[in-house]
């Protein structure tokens, strides 16, 4: 059974002002929990209701676990894991992503899978992008979480200082099939309804779009992380676009 401080504790560990306050967010669902753990971050408690053999754990009943889950359908298990401290460090030795005011939870947890699927290890985010530790994009990144890292920033500065191309995502950019990309550059993705902010649009070097091949479309724009993962199989694809 849970304590009373346990199901208050993670109840507020909801909000990204006491995941700020006490440094901890939550994690669900067996793949998530142990790709955590395997990566080497810090877990406070682990409840499950079953034997698990990866890390110690409190064993607690399914309708306790209910009680306290984010999810719909709960699984056998929930963890509470410290956030790590944030890594200042800026690579521009490999190809980035940088989101603009990107608000979504599934979306940035769907980005952070398809990052870590194409080997992204870096995503700056601006500062008013949805936290990645909020419990829908921890969910959705499907245990990528693990492996790459988000910072968050004043994106216009952090940008003017890149020292590598920057492309940016928009409806009246270039066709993302005729662009060739530089392997240190960056992609930037703008909120899902206003695209990217006029502030952040004066540091971008090259503006690319994805073609309709649709006669007539009633679709006026792409899901934000279904245009990412689109621009990333082309960035990546095996006869490589990158620029020498």
């Amino acid at each position: 059974m849970l304590s009373k401080n346990e199901q208050k504790k993670i109840r507020l560990l909801s909000e990204k002002k006491y995941r700020s306050k006490l440094g901890l967010f939550v994690a669900e669902g067996l793949k998530i929990v142990r790709e955590l753990v395997e990566e080497g971050y810090i877990f406070e408690s682990i409840f499950s209701s079953k034997p698990i053999g990866f890390a110690p754990y409190k064993l607690i009943d399914k309708a306790s676990l209910k009680k306290v889950s984010y999810l719909t359908n709960p699984d056998s298990i929930l963890g509470i894991f410290k956030i790590p401290k944030a890594l200042n460090d800026i690579e521009i030795d490999k190809f980035s992503l940088a989101l603009d005011s990107v608000s979504d939870p599934g979306n940035l947890g769907t980005i952070i899978r398809l990052s870590d699927w194409f080997g992204i290890k870096n995503i700056y985010c601006s500062l008013n992008t949805v936290d990645c530790y909020n419990p829908k994009v921890v969910q959705s990144s499907m245990g990528s979480i693990a492996r790459v890292n988000c910072q968050y920033l004043d994106l216009a500065t952090f940008l003017s200082k890149y020292n590598s191309t920057i492309y940016g995502a928009n409806l009246d950019g270039l066709s993302h099939y005729d662009c060739s990309y530089d392997q240190k550059g960056i992609l930037v993705l703008g909120n899902e309804s206003h695209g990217i902010s006029s502030h952040v649009n004066d540091e971008i070097d090259q503006f690319i779009t994805i073609m309709s091949k649709a006669d007539e479309s009633g679709a006026e724009s792409l899901n934000v992380a279904s245009a990412c993962a689109i621009m990333l199989g082309e960035i990546f694809r095996p006869q490589s676009l990158f620029k020498s």
